[in-house]
């Protein structure tokens, strides 16, 4: 009988410990940099940057923050994904097209003469 007792109340502190135990911990901010090959004066295309930037900031509740930089803040425009290869960076807001010479697959995601077109490419990629 003393077994099912002890069984029992290592049960009911079991319960016990799990209720007070806080469900969520506490994350740490998470900070990411973005380096733009598109200078601030195009405000059309680098404003992008910043709407999706303050977009994450907003869904996350302040938790995950991306600081845009222009072209030549931190790299050269055209360095843009040897900074992410690199680790200098975290993300690249750029044109595929630009770097087809250093890997092929750049092109998909820009301009392949009679190639798919918008809906399609969204399409195979969803």
């Amino acid at each position: 009988m003393d077994r099912r007792s002890l069984i029992k109340n290592a049960g009911i502190a079991g319960v016990l410990a799990a209720g007070v135990a806080p469900a969520v911990h506490a994350q740490a901010a998470v900070r990411w940099r973005l380096a733009s090959s598109f200078p601030k004066s195009l405000d059309t295309i680098y404003g992008s940057a910043d709407v999706f930037s303050k977009a994450v900031k907003e869904m996350s509740g302040g938790k995950f923050e991306i600081s845009v930089h222009a072209a030549g803040e931190l790299m050269p425009p055209f360095g843009v994904v040897d900074g992410v290869q690199n680790g200098t960076v975290e993300m690249a807001h750029t044109a595929p097209y630009y770097f087809f010479g250093k890997n092929e697959a750049f092109a998909i995601g820009g301009a392949i003469p009679f190639g798919m077109n918008s809906r399609q490419l969204t399409a195979w990629m969803v």
